[in-house]
């Protein structure tokens, strides 16, 4: 719709929007005579120009267009965001038909008295600790290694993002063929381990083995978010480090590093949250097995959900893993706000 069709459509409708907006005054204000108020209405429509409803059109335009996406977000997300804070609450669980029932803080103290909830809040947290360091580090390598300006490096670049595309399910079954007892691992191994290691079945190595993958399907992805930062980067820069001497690796030390703060900031954060909330791994490779060594905070709160049909507990530890979340958030926040301003000094 042009400019001016719209105007001529918004002065078509401008006796109806006068209507809902006079009315809306009139109920607020309901001691008002007839007479007073219609030369209220007379005086409104006069000093409504053609540059008021060009403000009003610049004004509205936007929320307008938001709101079939904000309308999506409420039935999504919002709306079962705030059920699941007030189910929290209560006792609802098996009968699913049965109203909830109100029990205050009950869920939360079964929580504190849970074993197996910071069984898995241990190993989410160990995963943390397994997981982040490495998918900053290496794909920064990677970053650097793939900007060089050789032949053929966009085939390197294309093999690296491979697993970023493949799904989790063909990973996580693909990966469990490779951890079999007779599987390529064990087969490369049969040298140092005759027996062969138990990889997905011993609780030392299961969530070990279940880190690997996620390192290996985040490796390429972290690998663009720095690519993009280390292209933003200009030549001339690493030139006058040259000159003064730092050059070869160093230059990376004294100049790549240091610029790019803001983005191992976000690829820490990212993958912080990421690695909180790995499900698909362990649900593919091991469900949580063997005696909880790989289960984590997001799949205890599936089991309680949808095998042991506990949803009021389900929504507790959701909210324990909401606010673990919002606290990485923020954290990614304040050091957004910090490297911003030191590379603004």
């Amino acid at each position: 719709m042009y400019d001016w069709q719209f105007l001529l459509l918004i002065n078509d409708a401008k006796p109806i929007i006068f209507q809902l907006i006079y009315t809306a005054s009139y109920r607020a204000r309901p001691n008002l005579k007839n007479s007073s108020a219609k030369r209220t209405k007379k005086t409104f429509m006069k000093k409504l120009t053609l540059n008021d409803w060009i403000f009003i059109q610049q004004r509205l335009t936007p929320y307008i267009f938001l709101l079939p996406a904000l309308f999506i977000l409420v039935l999504t997300v919002f709306w079962p965001a705030l059920q699941a804070f007030y189910l929290s609450f209560t006792h609802y669980e098996y009968d699913l038909t049965m109203q909830p029932q109100w029990v205050g803080f009950a869920n939360f103290r079964r929580l504190w008295a849970d074993p197996v909830f910071w069984k898995t809040l241990g190993n989410t947290l160990l995963y943390l600790v397994g997981v982040v360091p490495i998918l900053v580090i290496v794909p920064l390598a990677l970053a650097i290694l793939v900007n060089q300006k050789l032949r053929g490096m966009y085939w390197f670049r294309a093999a690296y993002y491979t697993p970023v595309v493949i799904s989790i399910v063909v990973a996580g079954i693909a990966w469990k063929w490779l951890y079999a007892e007779n599987g390529l691992l064990n087969q490369l191994l049969k040298g140092i381990f005759p027996e062969g290691i138990s990889w997905l079945t011993s609780p030392r190595f299961a969530l070990i083995s279940v880190m690997a993958v996620t390192v290996w399907k985040g490796l390429g992805y972290y690998m663009v978010i720095y690519l993009a930062g280390l292209q933003s980067i200009p030549g001339d820069v690493y030139e006058a480090a040259a000159i003064d001497g730092s050059d070869g690796i160093r230059k990376h030390w004294d100049i790549t590093v240091p610029l790019m703060q803001p983005y191992l900031a976000l690829v820490s954060v990212v993958s912080a949250i990421a690695a909180t909330k790995v499900f698909e791994e362990v649900y593919i490779m091991t469900q949580g097995g063997p005696l909880n060594s790989s289960k984590t905070i997001v799949y205890y709160l599936y089991e309680q959900a949808f095998n042991n049909l506990e949803i009021s507990y389900a929504c507790t530890i959701g909210l324990v893993l909401f606010l673990i979340i919002l606290s990485l958030s923020i954290l990614r926040l304040l050091l957004n706000r910090s490297t911003g301003e030191n590379l603004i000094q």
